[in-house]
């Protein structure tokens, strides 16, 4: 059994709250070091990694042969075809690279709701799948976003990069509004390099439909991933209340009674299935979880069962 006694142990502040939390156990990392993200398609990758590339390099693996055209390496001549066709080929191979991963972390107002807080189970998430990437020596890129791009880290590779990962997710904090059209069309043509893209945030912003469609355009292979506060999915509240929308600060004074939960409930289900059509129409994964959910199921179960990773 490996001995994880020496890996790091990530920690943050959400929000400026004085409650520090562990992000990751280093038991925890332990187990992650054997998932891997799953890749439905192929993308062109960087370096030499885990991952089987769409281009043609020079492995073990023969993959086909082509016509030779005058300036290619006669290294690559297959000179027994020649012997018997009199005509030369290039022999290809598969080519083992690195995949470029990208999070992308919804750091709106409202992702500092909830007791745990949403912006915490984010950065959680993102902390396993991010390590589960480096472990895999993936290319990992994670963006904070409102409603423009917000903070970014530098790619990372190898999970010794780790520490850094951790470090930077705990800066990030809870404020503005947002907007995926926007966002998610700058991103698209920022990353120079397309790959699974993972987004996490409650999806209580206008634009998502035509901010994917930037994302699908660019060649990006999208999954949902959506944090709600135990509050959001059960209220626990009665009587007279004012709301305030944490992102616009817009108020609206109502009496809570069974009548108004029951429609409350009956529009967050309206929502959720409008998301699953919107993932449904784009061929995406979404999955939904809320943050007082034990978060090891949700990792080493639910994102296996839903084939996110394995």
């Amino acid at each position: 059994m490996s001995d994880h006694s020496s890996l790091p142990t990530a920690s943050s502040t959400i929000e400026g709250t004085a409650v520090t939390e562990e992000l990751l156990t280093p038991e925890f990392m332990g187990k992650l070091e054997h998932l891997s993200l799953v890749v439905t398609r192929a993308f062109a990758g960087r370096m030499h990694g885990e991952r089987r590339s769409i281009r043609r390099g020079t492995s073990v693996e023969f993959a086909d042969y082509r016509n030779y055209v005058l300036g290619d390496d006669l290294r690559y001549v297959d000179w027994n075809v020649y012997a018997r066709l009199e005509k030369l080929f290039l022999k290809l191979y598969i080519d083992e690279e690195d995949l470029n991963v990208h999070l992308m972390i919804d750091t709106s107002r409202s992702m500092g709701f909830g007791a745990p807080g949403k912006l915490l189970a984010a950065c959680r998430v993102a902390a396993a799948l991010g390590y589960i990437a480096l472990a895999g020596f993936d290319r990992l890129s994670v963006t904070g976003f409102t409603d423009r791009l917000g903070a970014r880290m530098r790619a990372l590779r190898g999970k010794g990069n780790a520490s850094t990962l951790f470090a930077w997710l705990k800066d990030l904090h809870a404020e503005g509004v947002s907007d995926f059209t926007r966002v998610f069309s700058d991103y698209a043509l920022l990353a120079r390099r397309p790959g699974p893209v993972i987004i996490i945030s409650d999806f209580f912003a206008p634009g998502l439909e035509e901010g994917l469609r930037s994302i699908v355009g660019r060649k990006f292979a999208p999954t949902l991933l959506r944090v709600l506060a135990p509050e959001e999915v059960e209220p626990p509240y009665t009587g007279d209340l004012r709301l305030v929308d944490s992102e616009t600060g817009d108020t609206r004074e109502i009496t809570i009674t069974g009548g108004v939960l029951a429609r409350y409930k009956q529009r967050l289900k309206a929502h959720r299935e409008w998301l699953e059509g919107v993932a449904g129409r784009f061929g995406i994964n979404y999955i939904e979880t809320a943050t007082d959910e034990p978060f090891e199921n949700l990792v080493l179960r639910y994102l296996k069962a839903r084939r996110i990773v394995q």
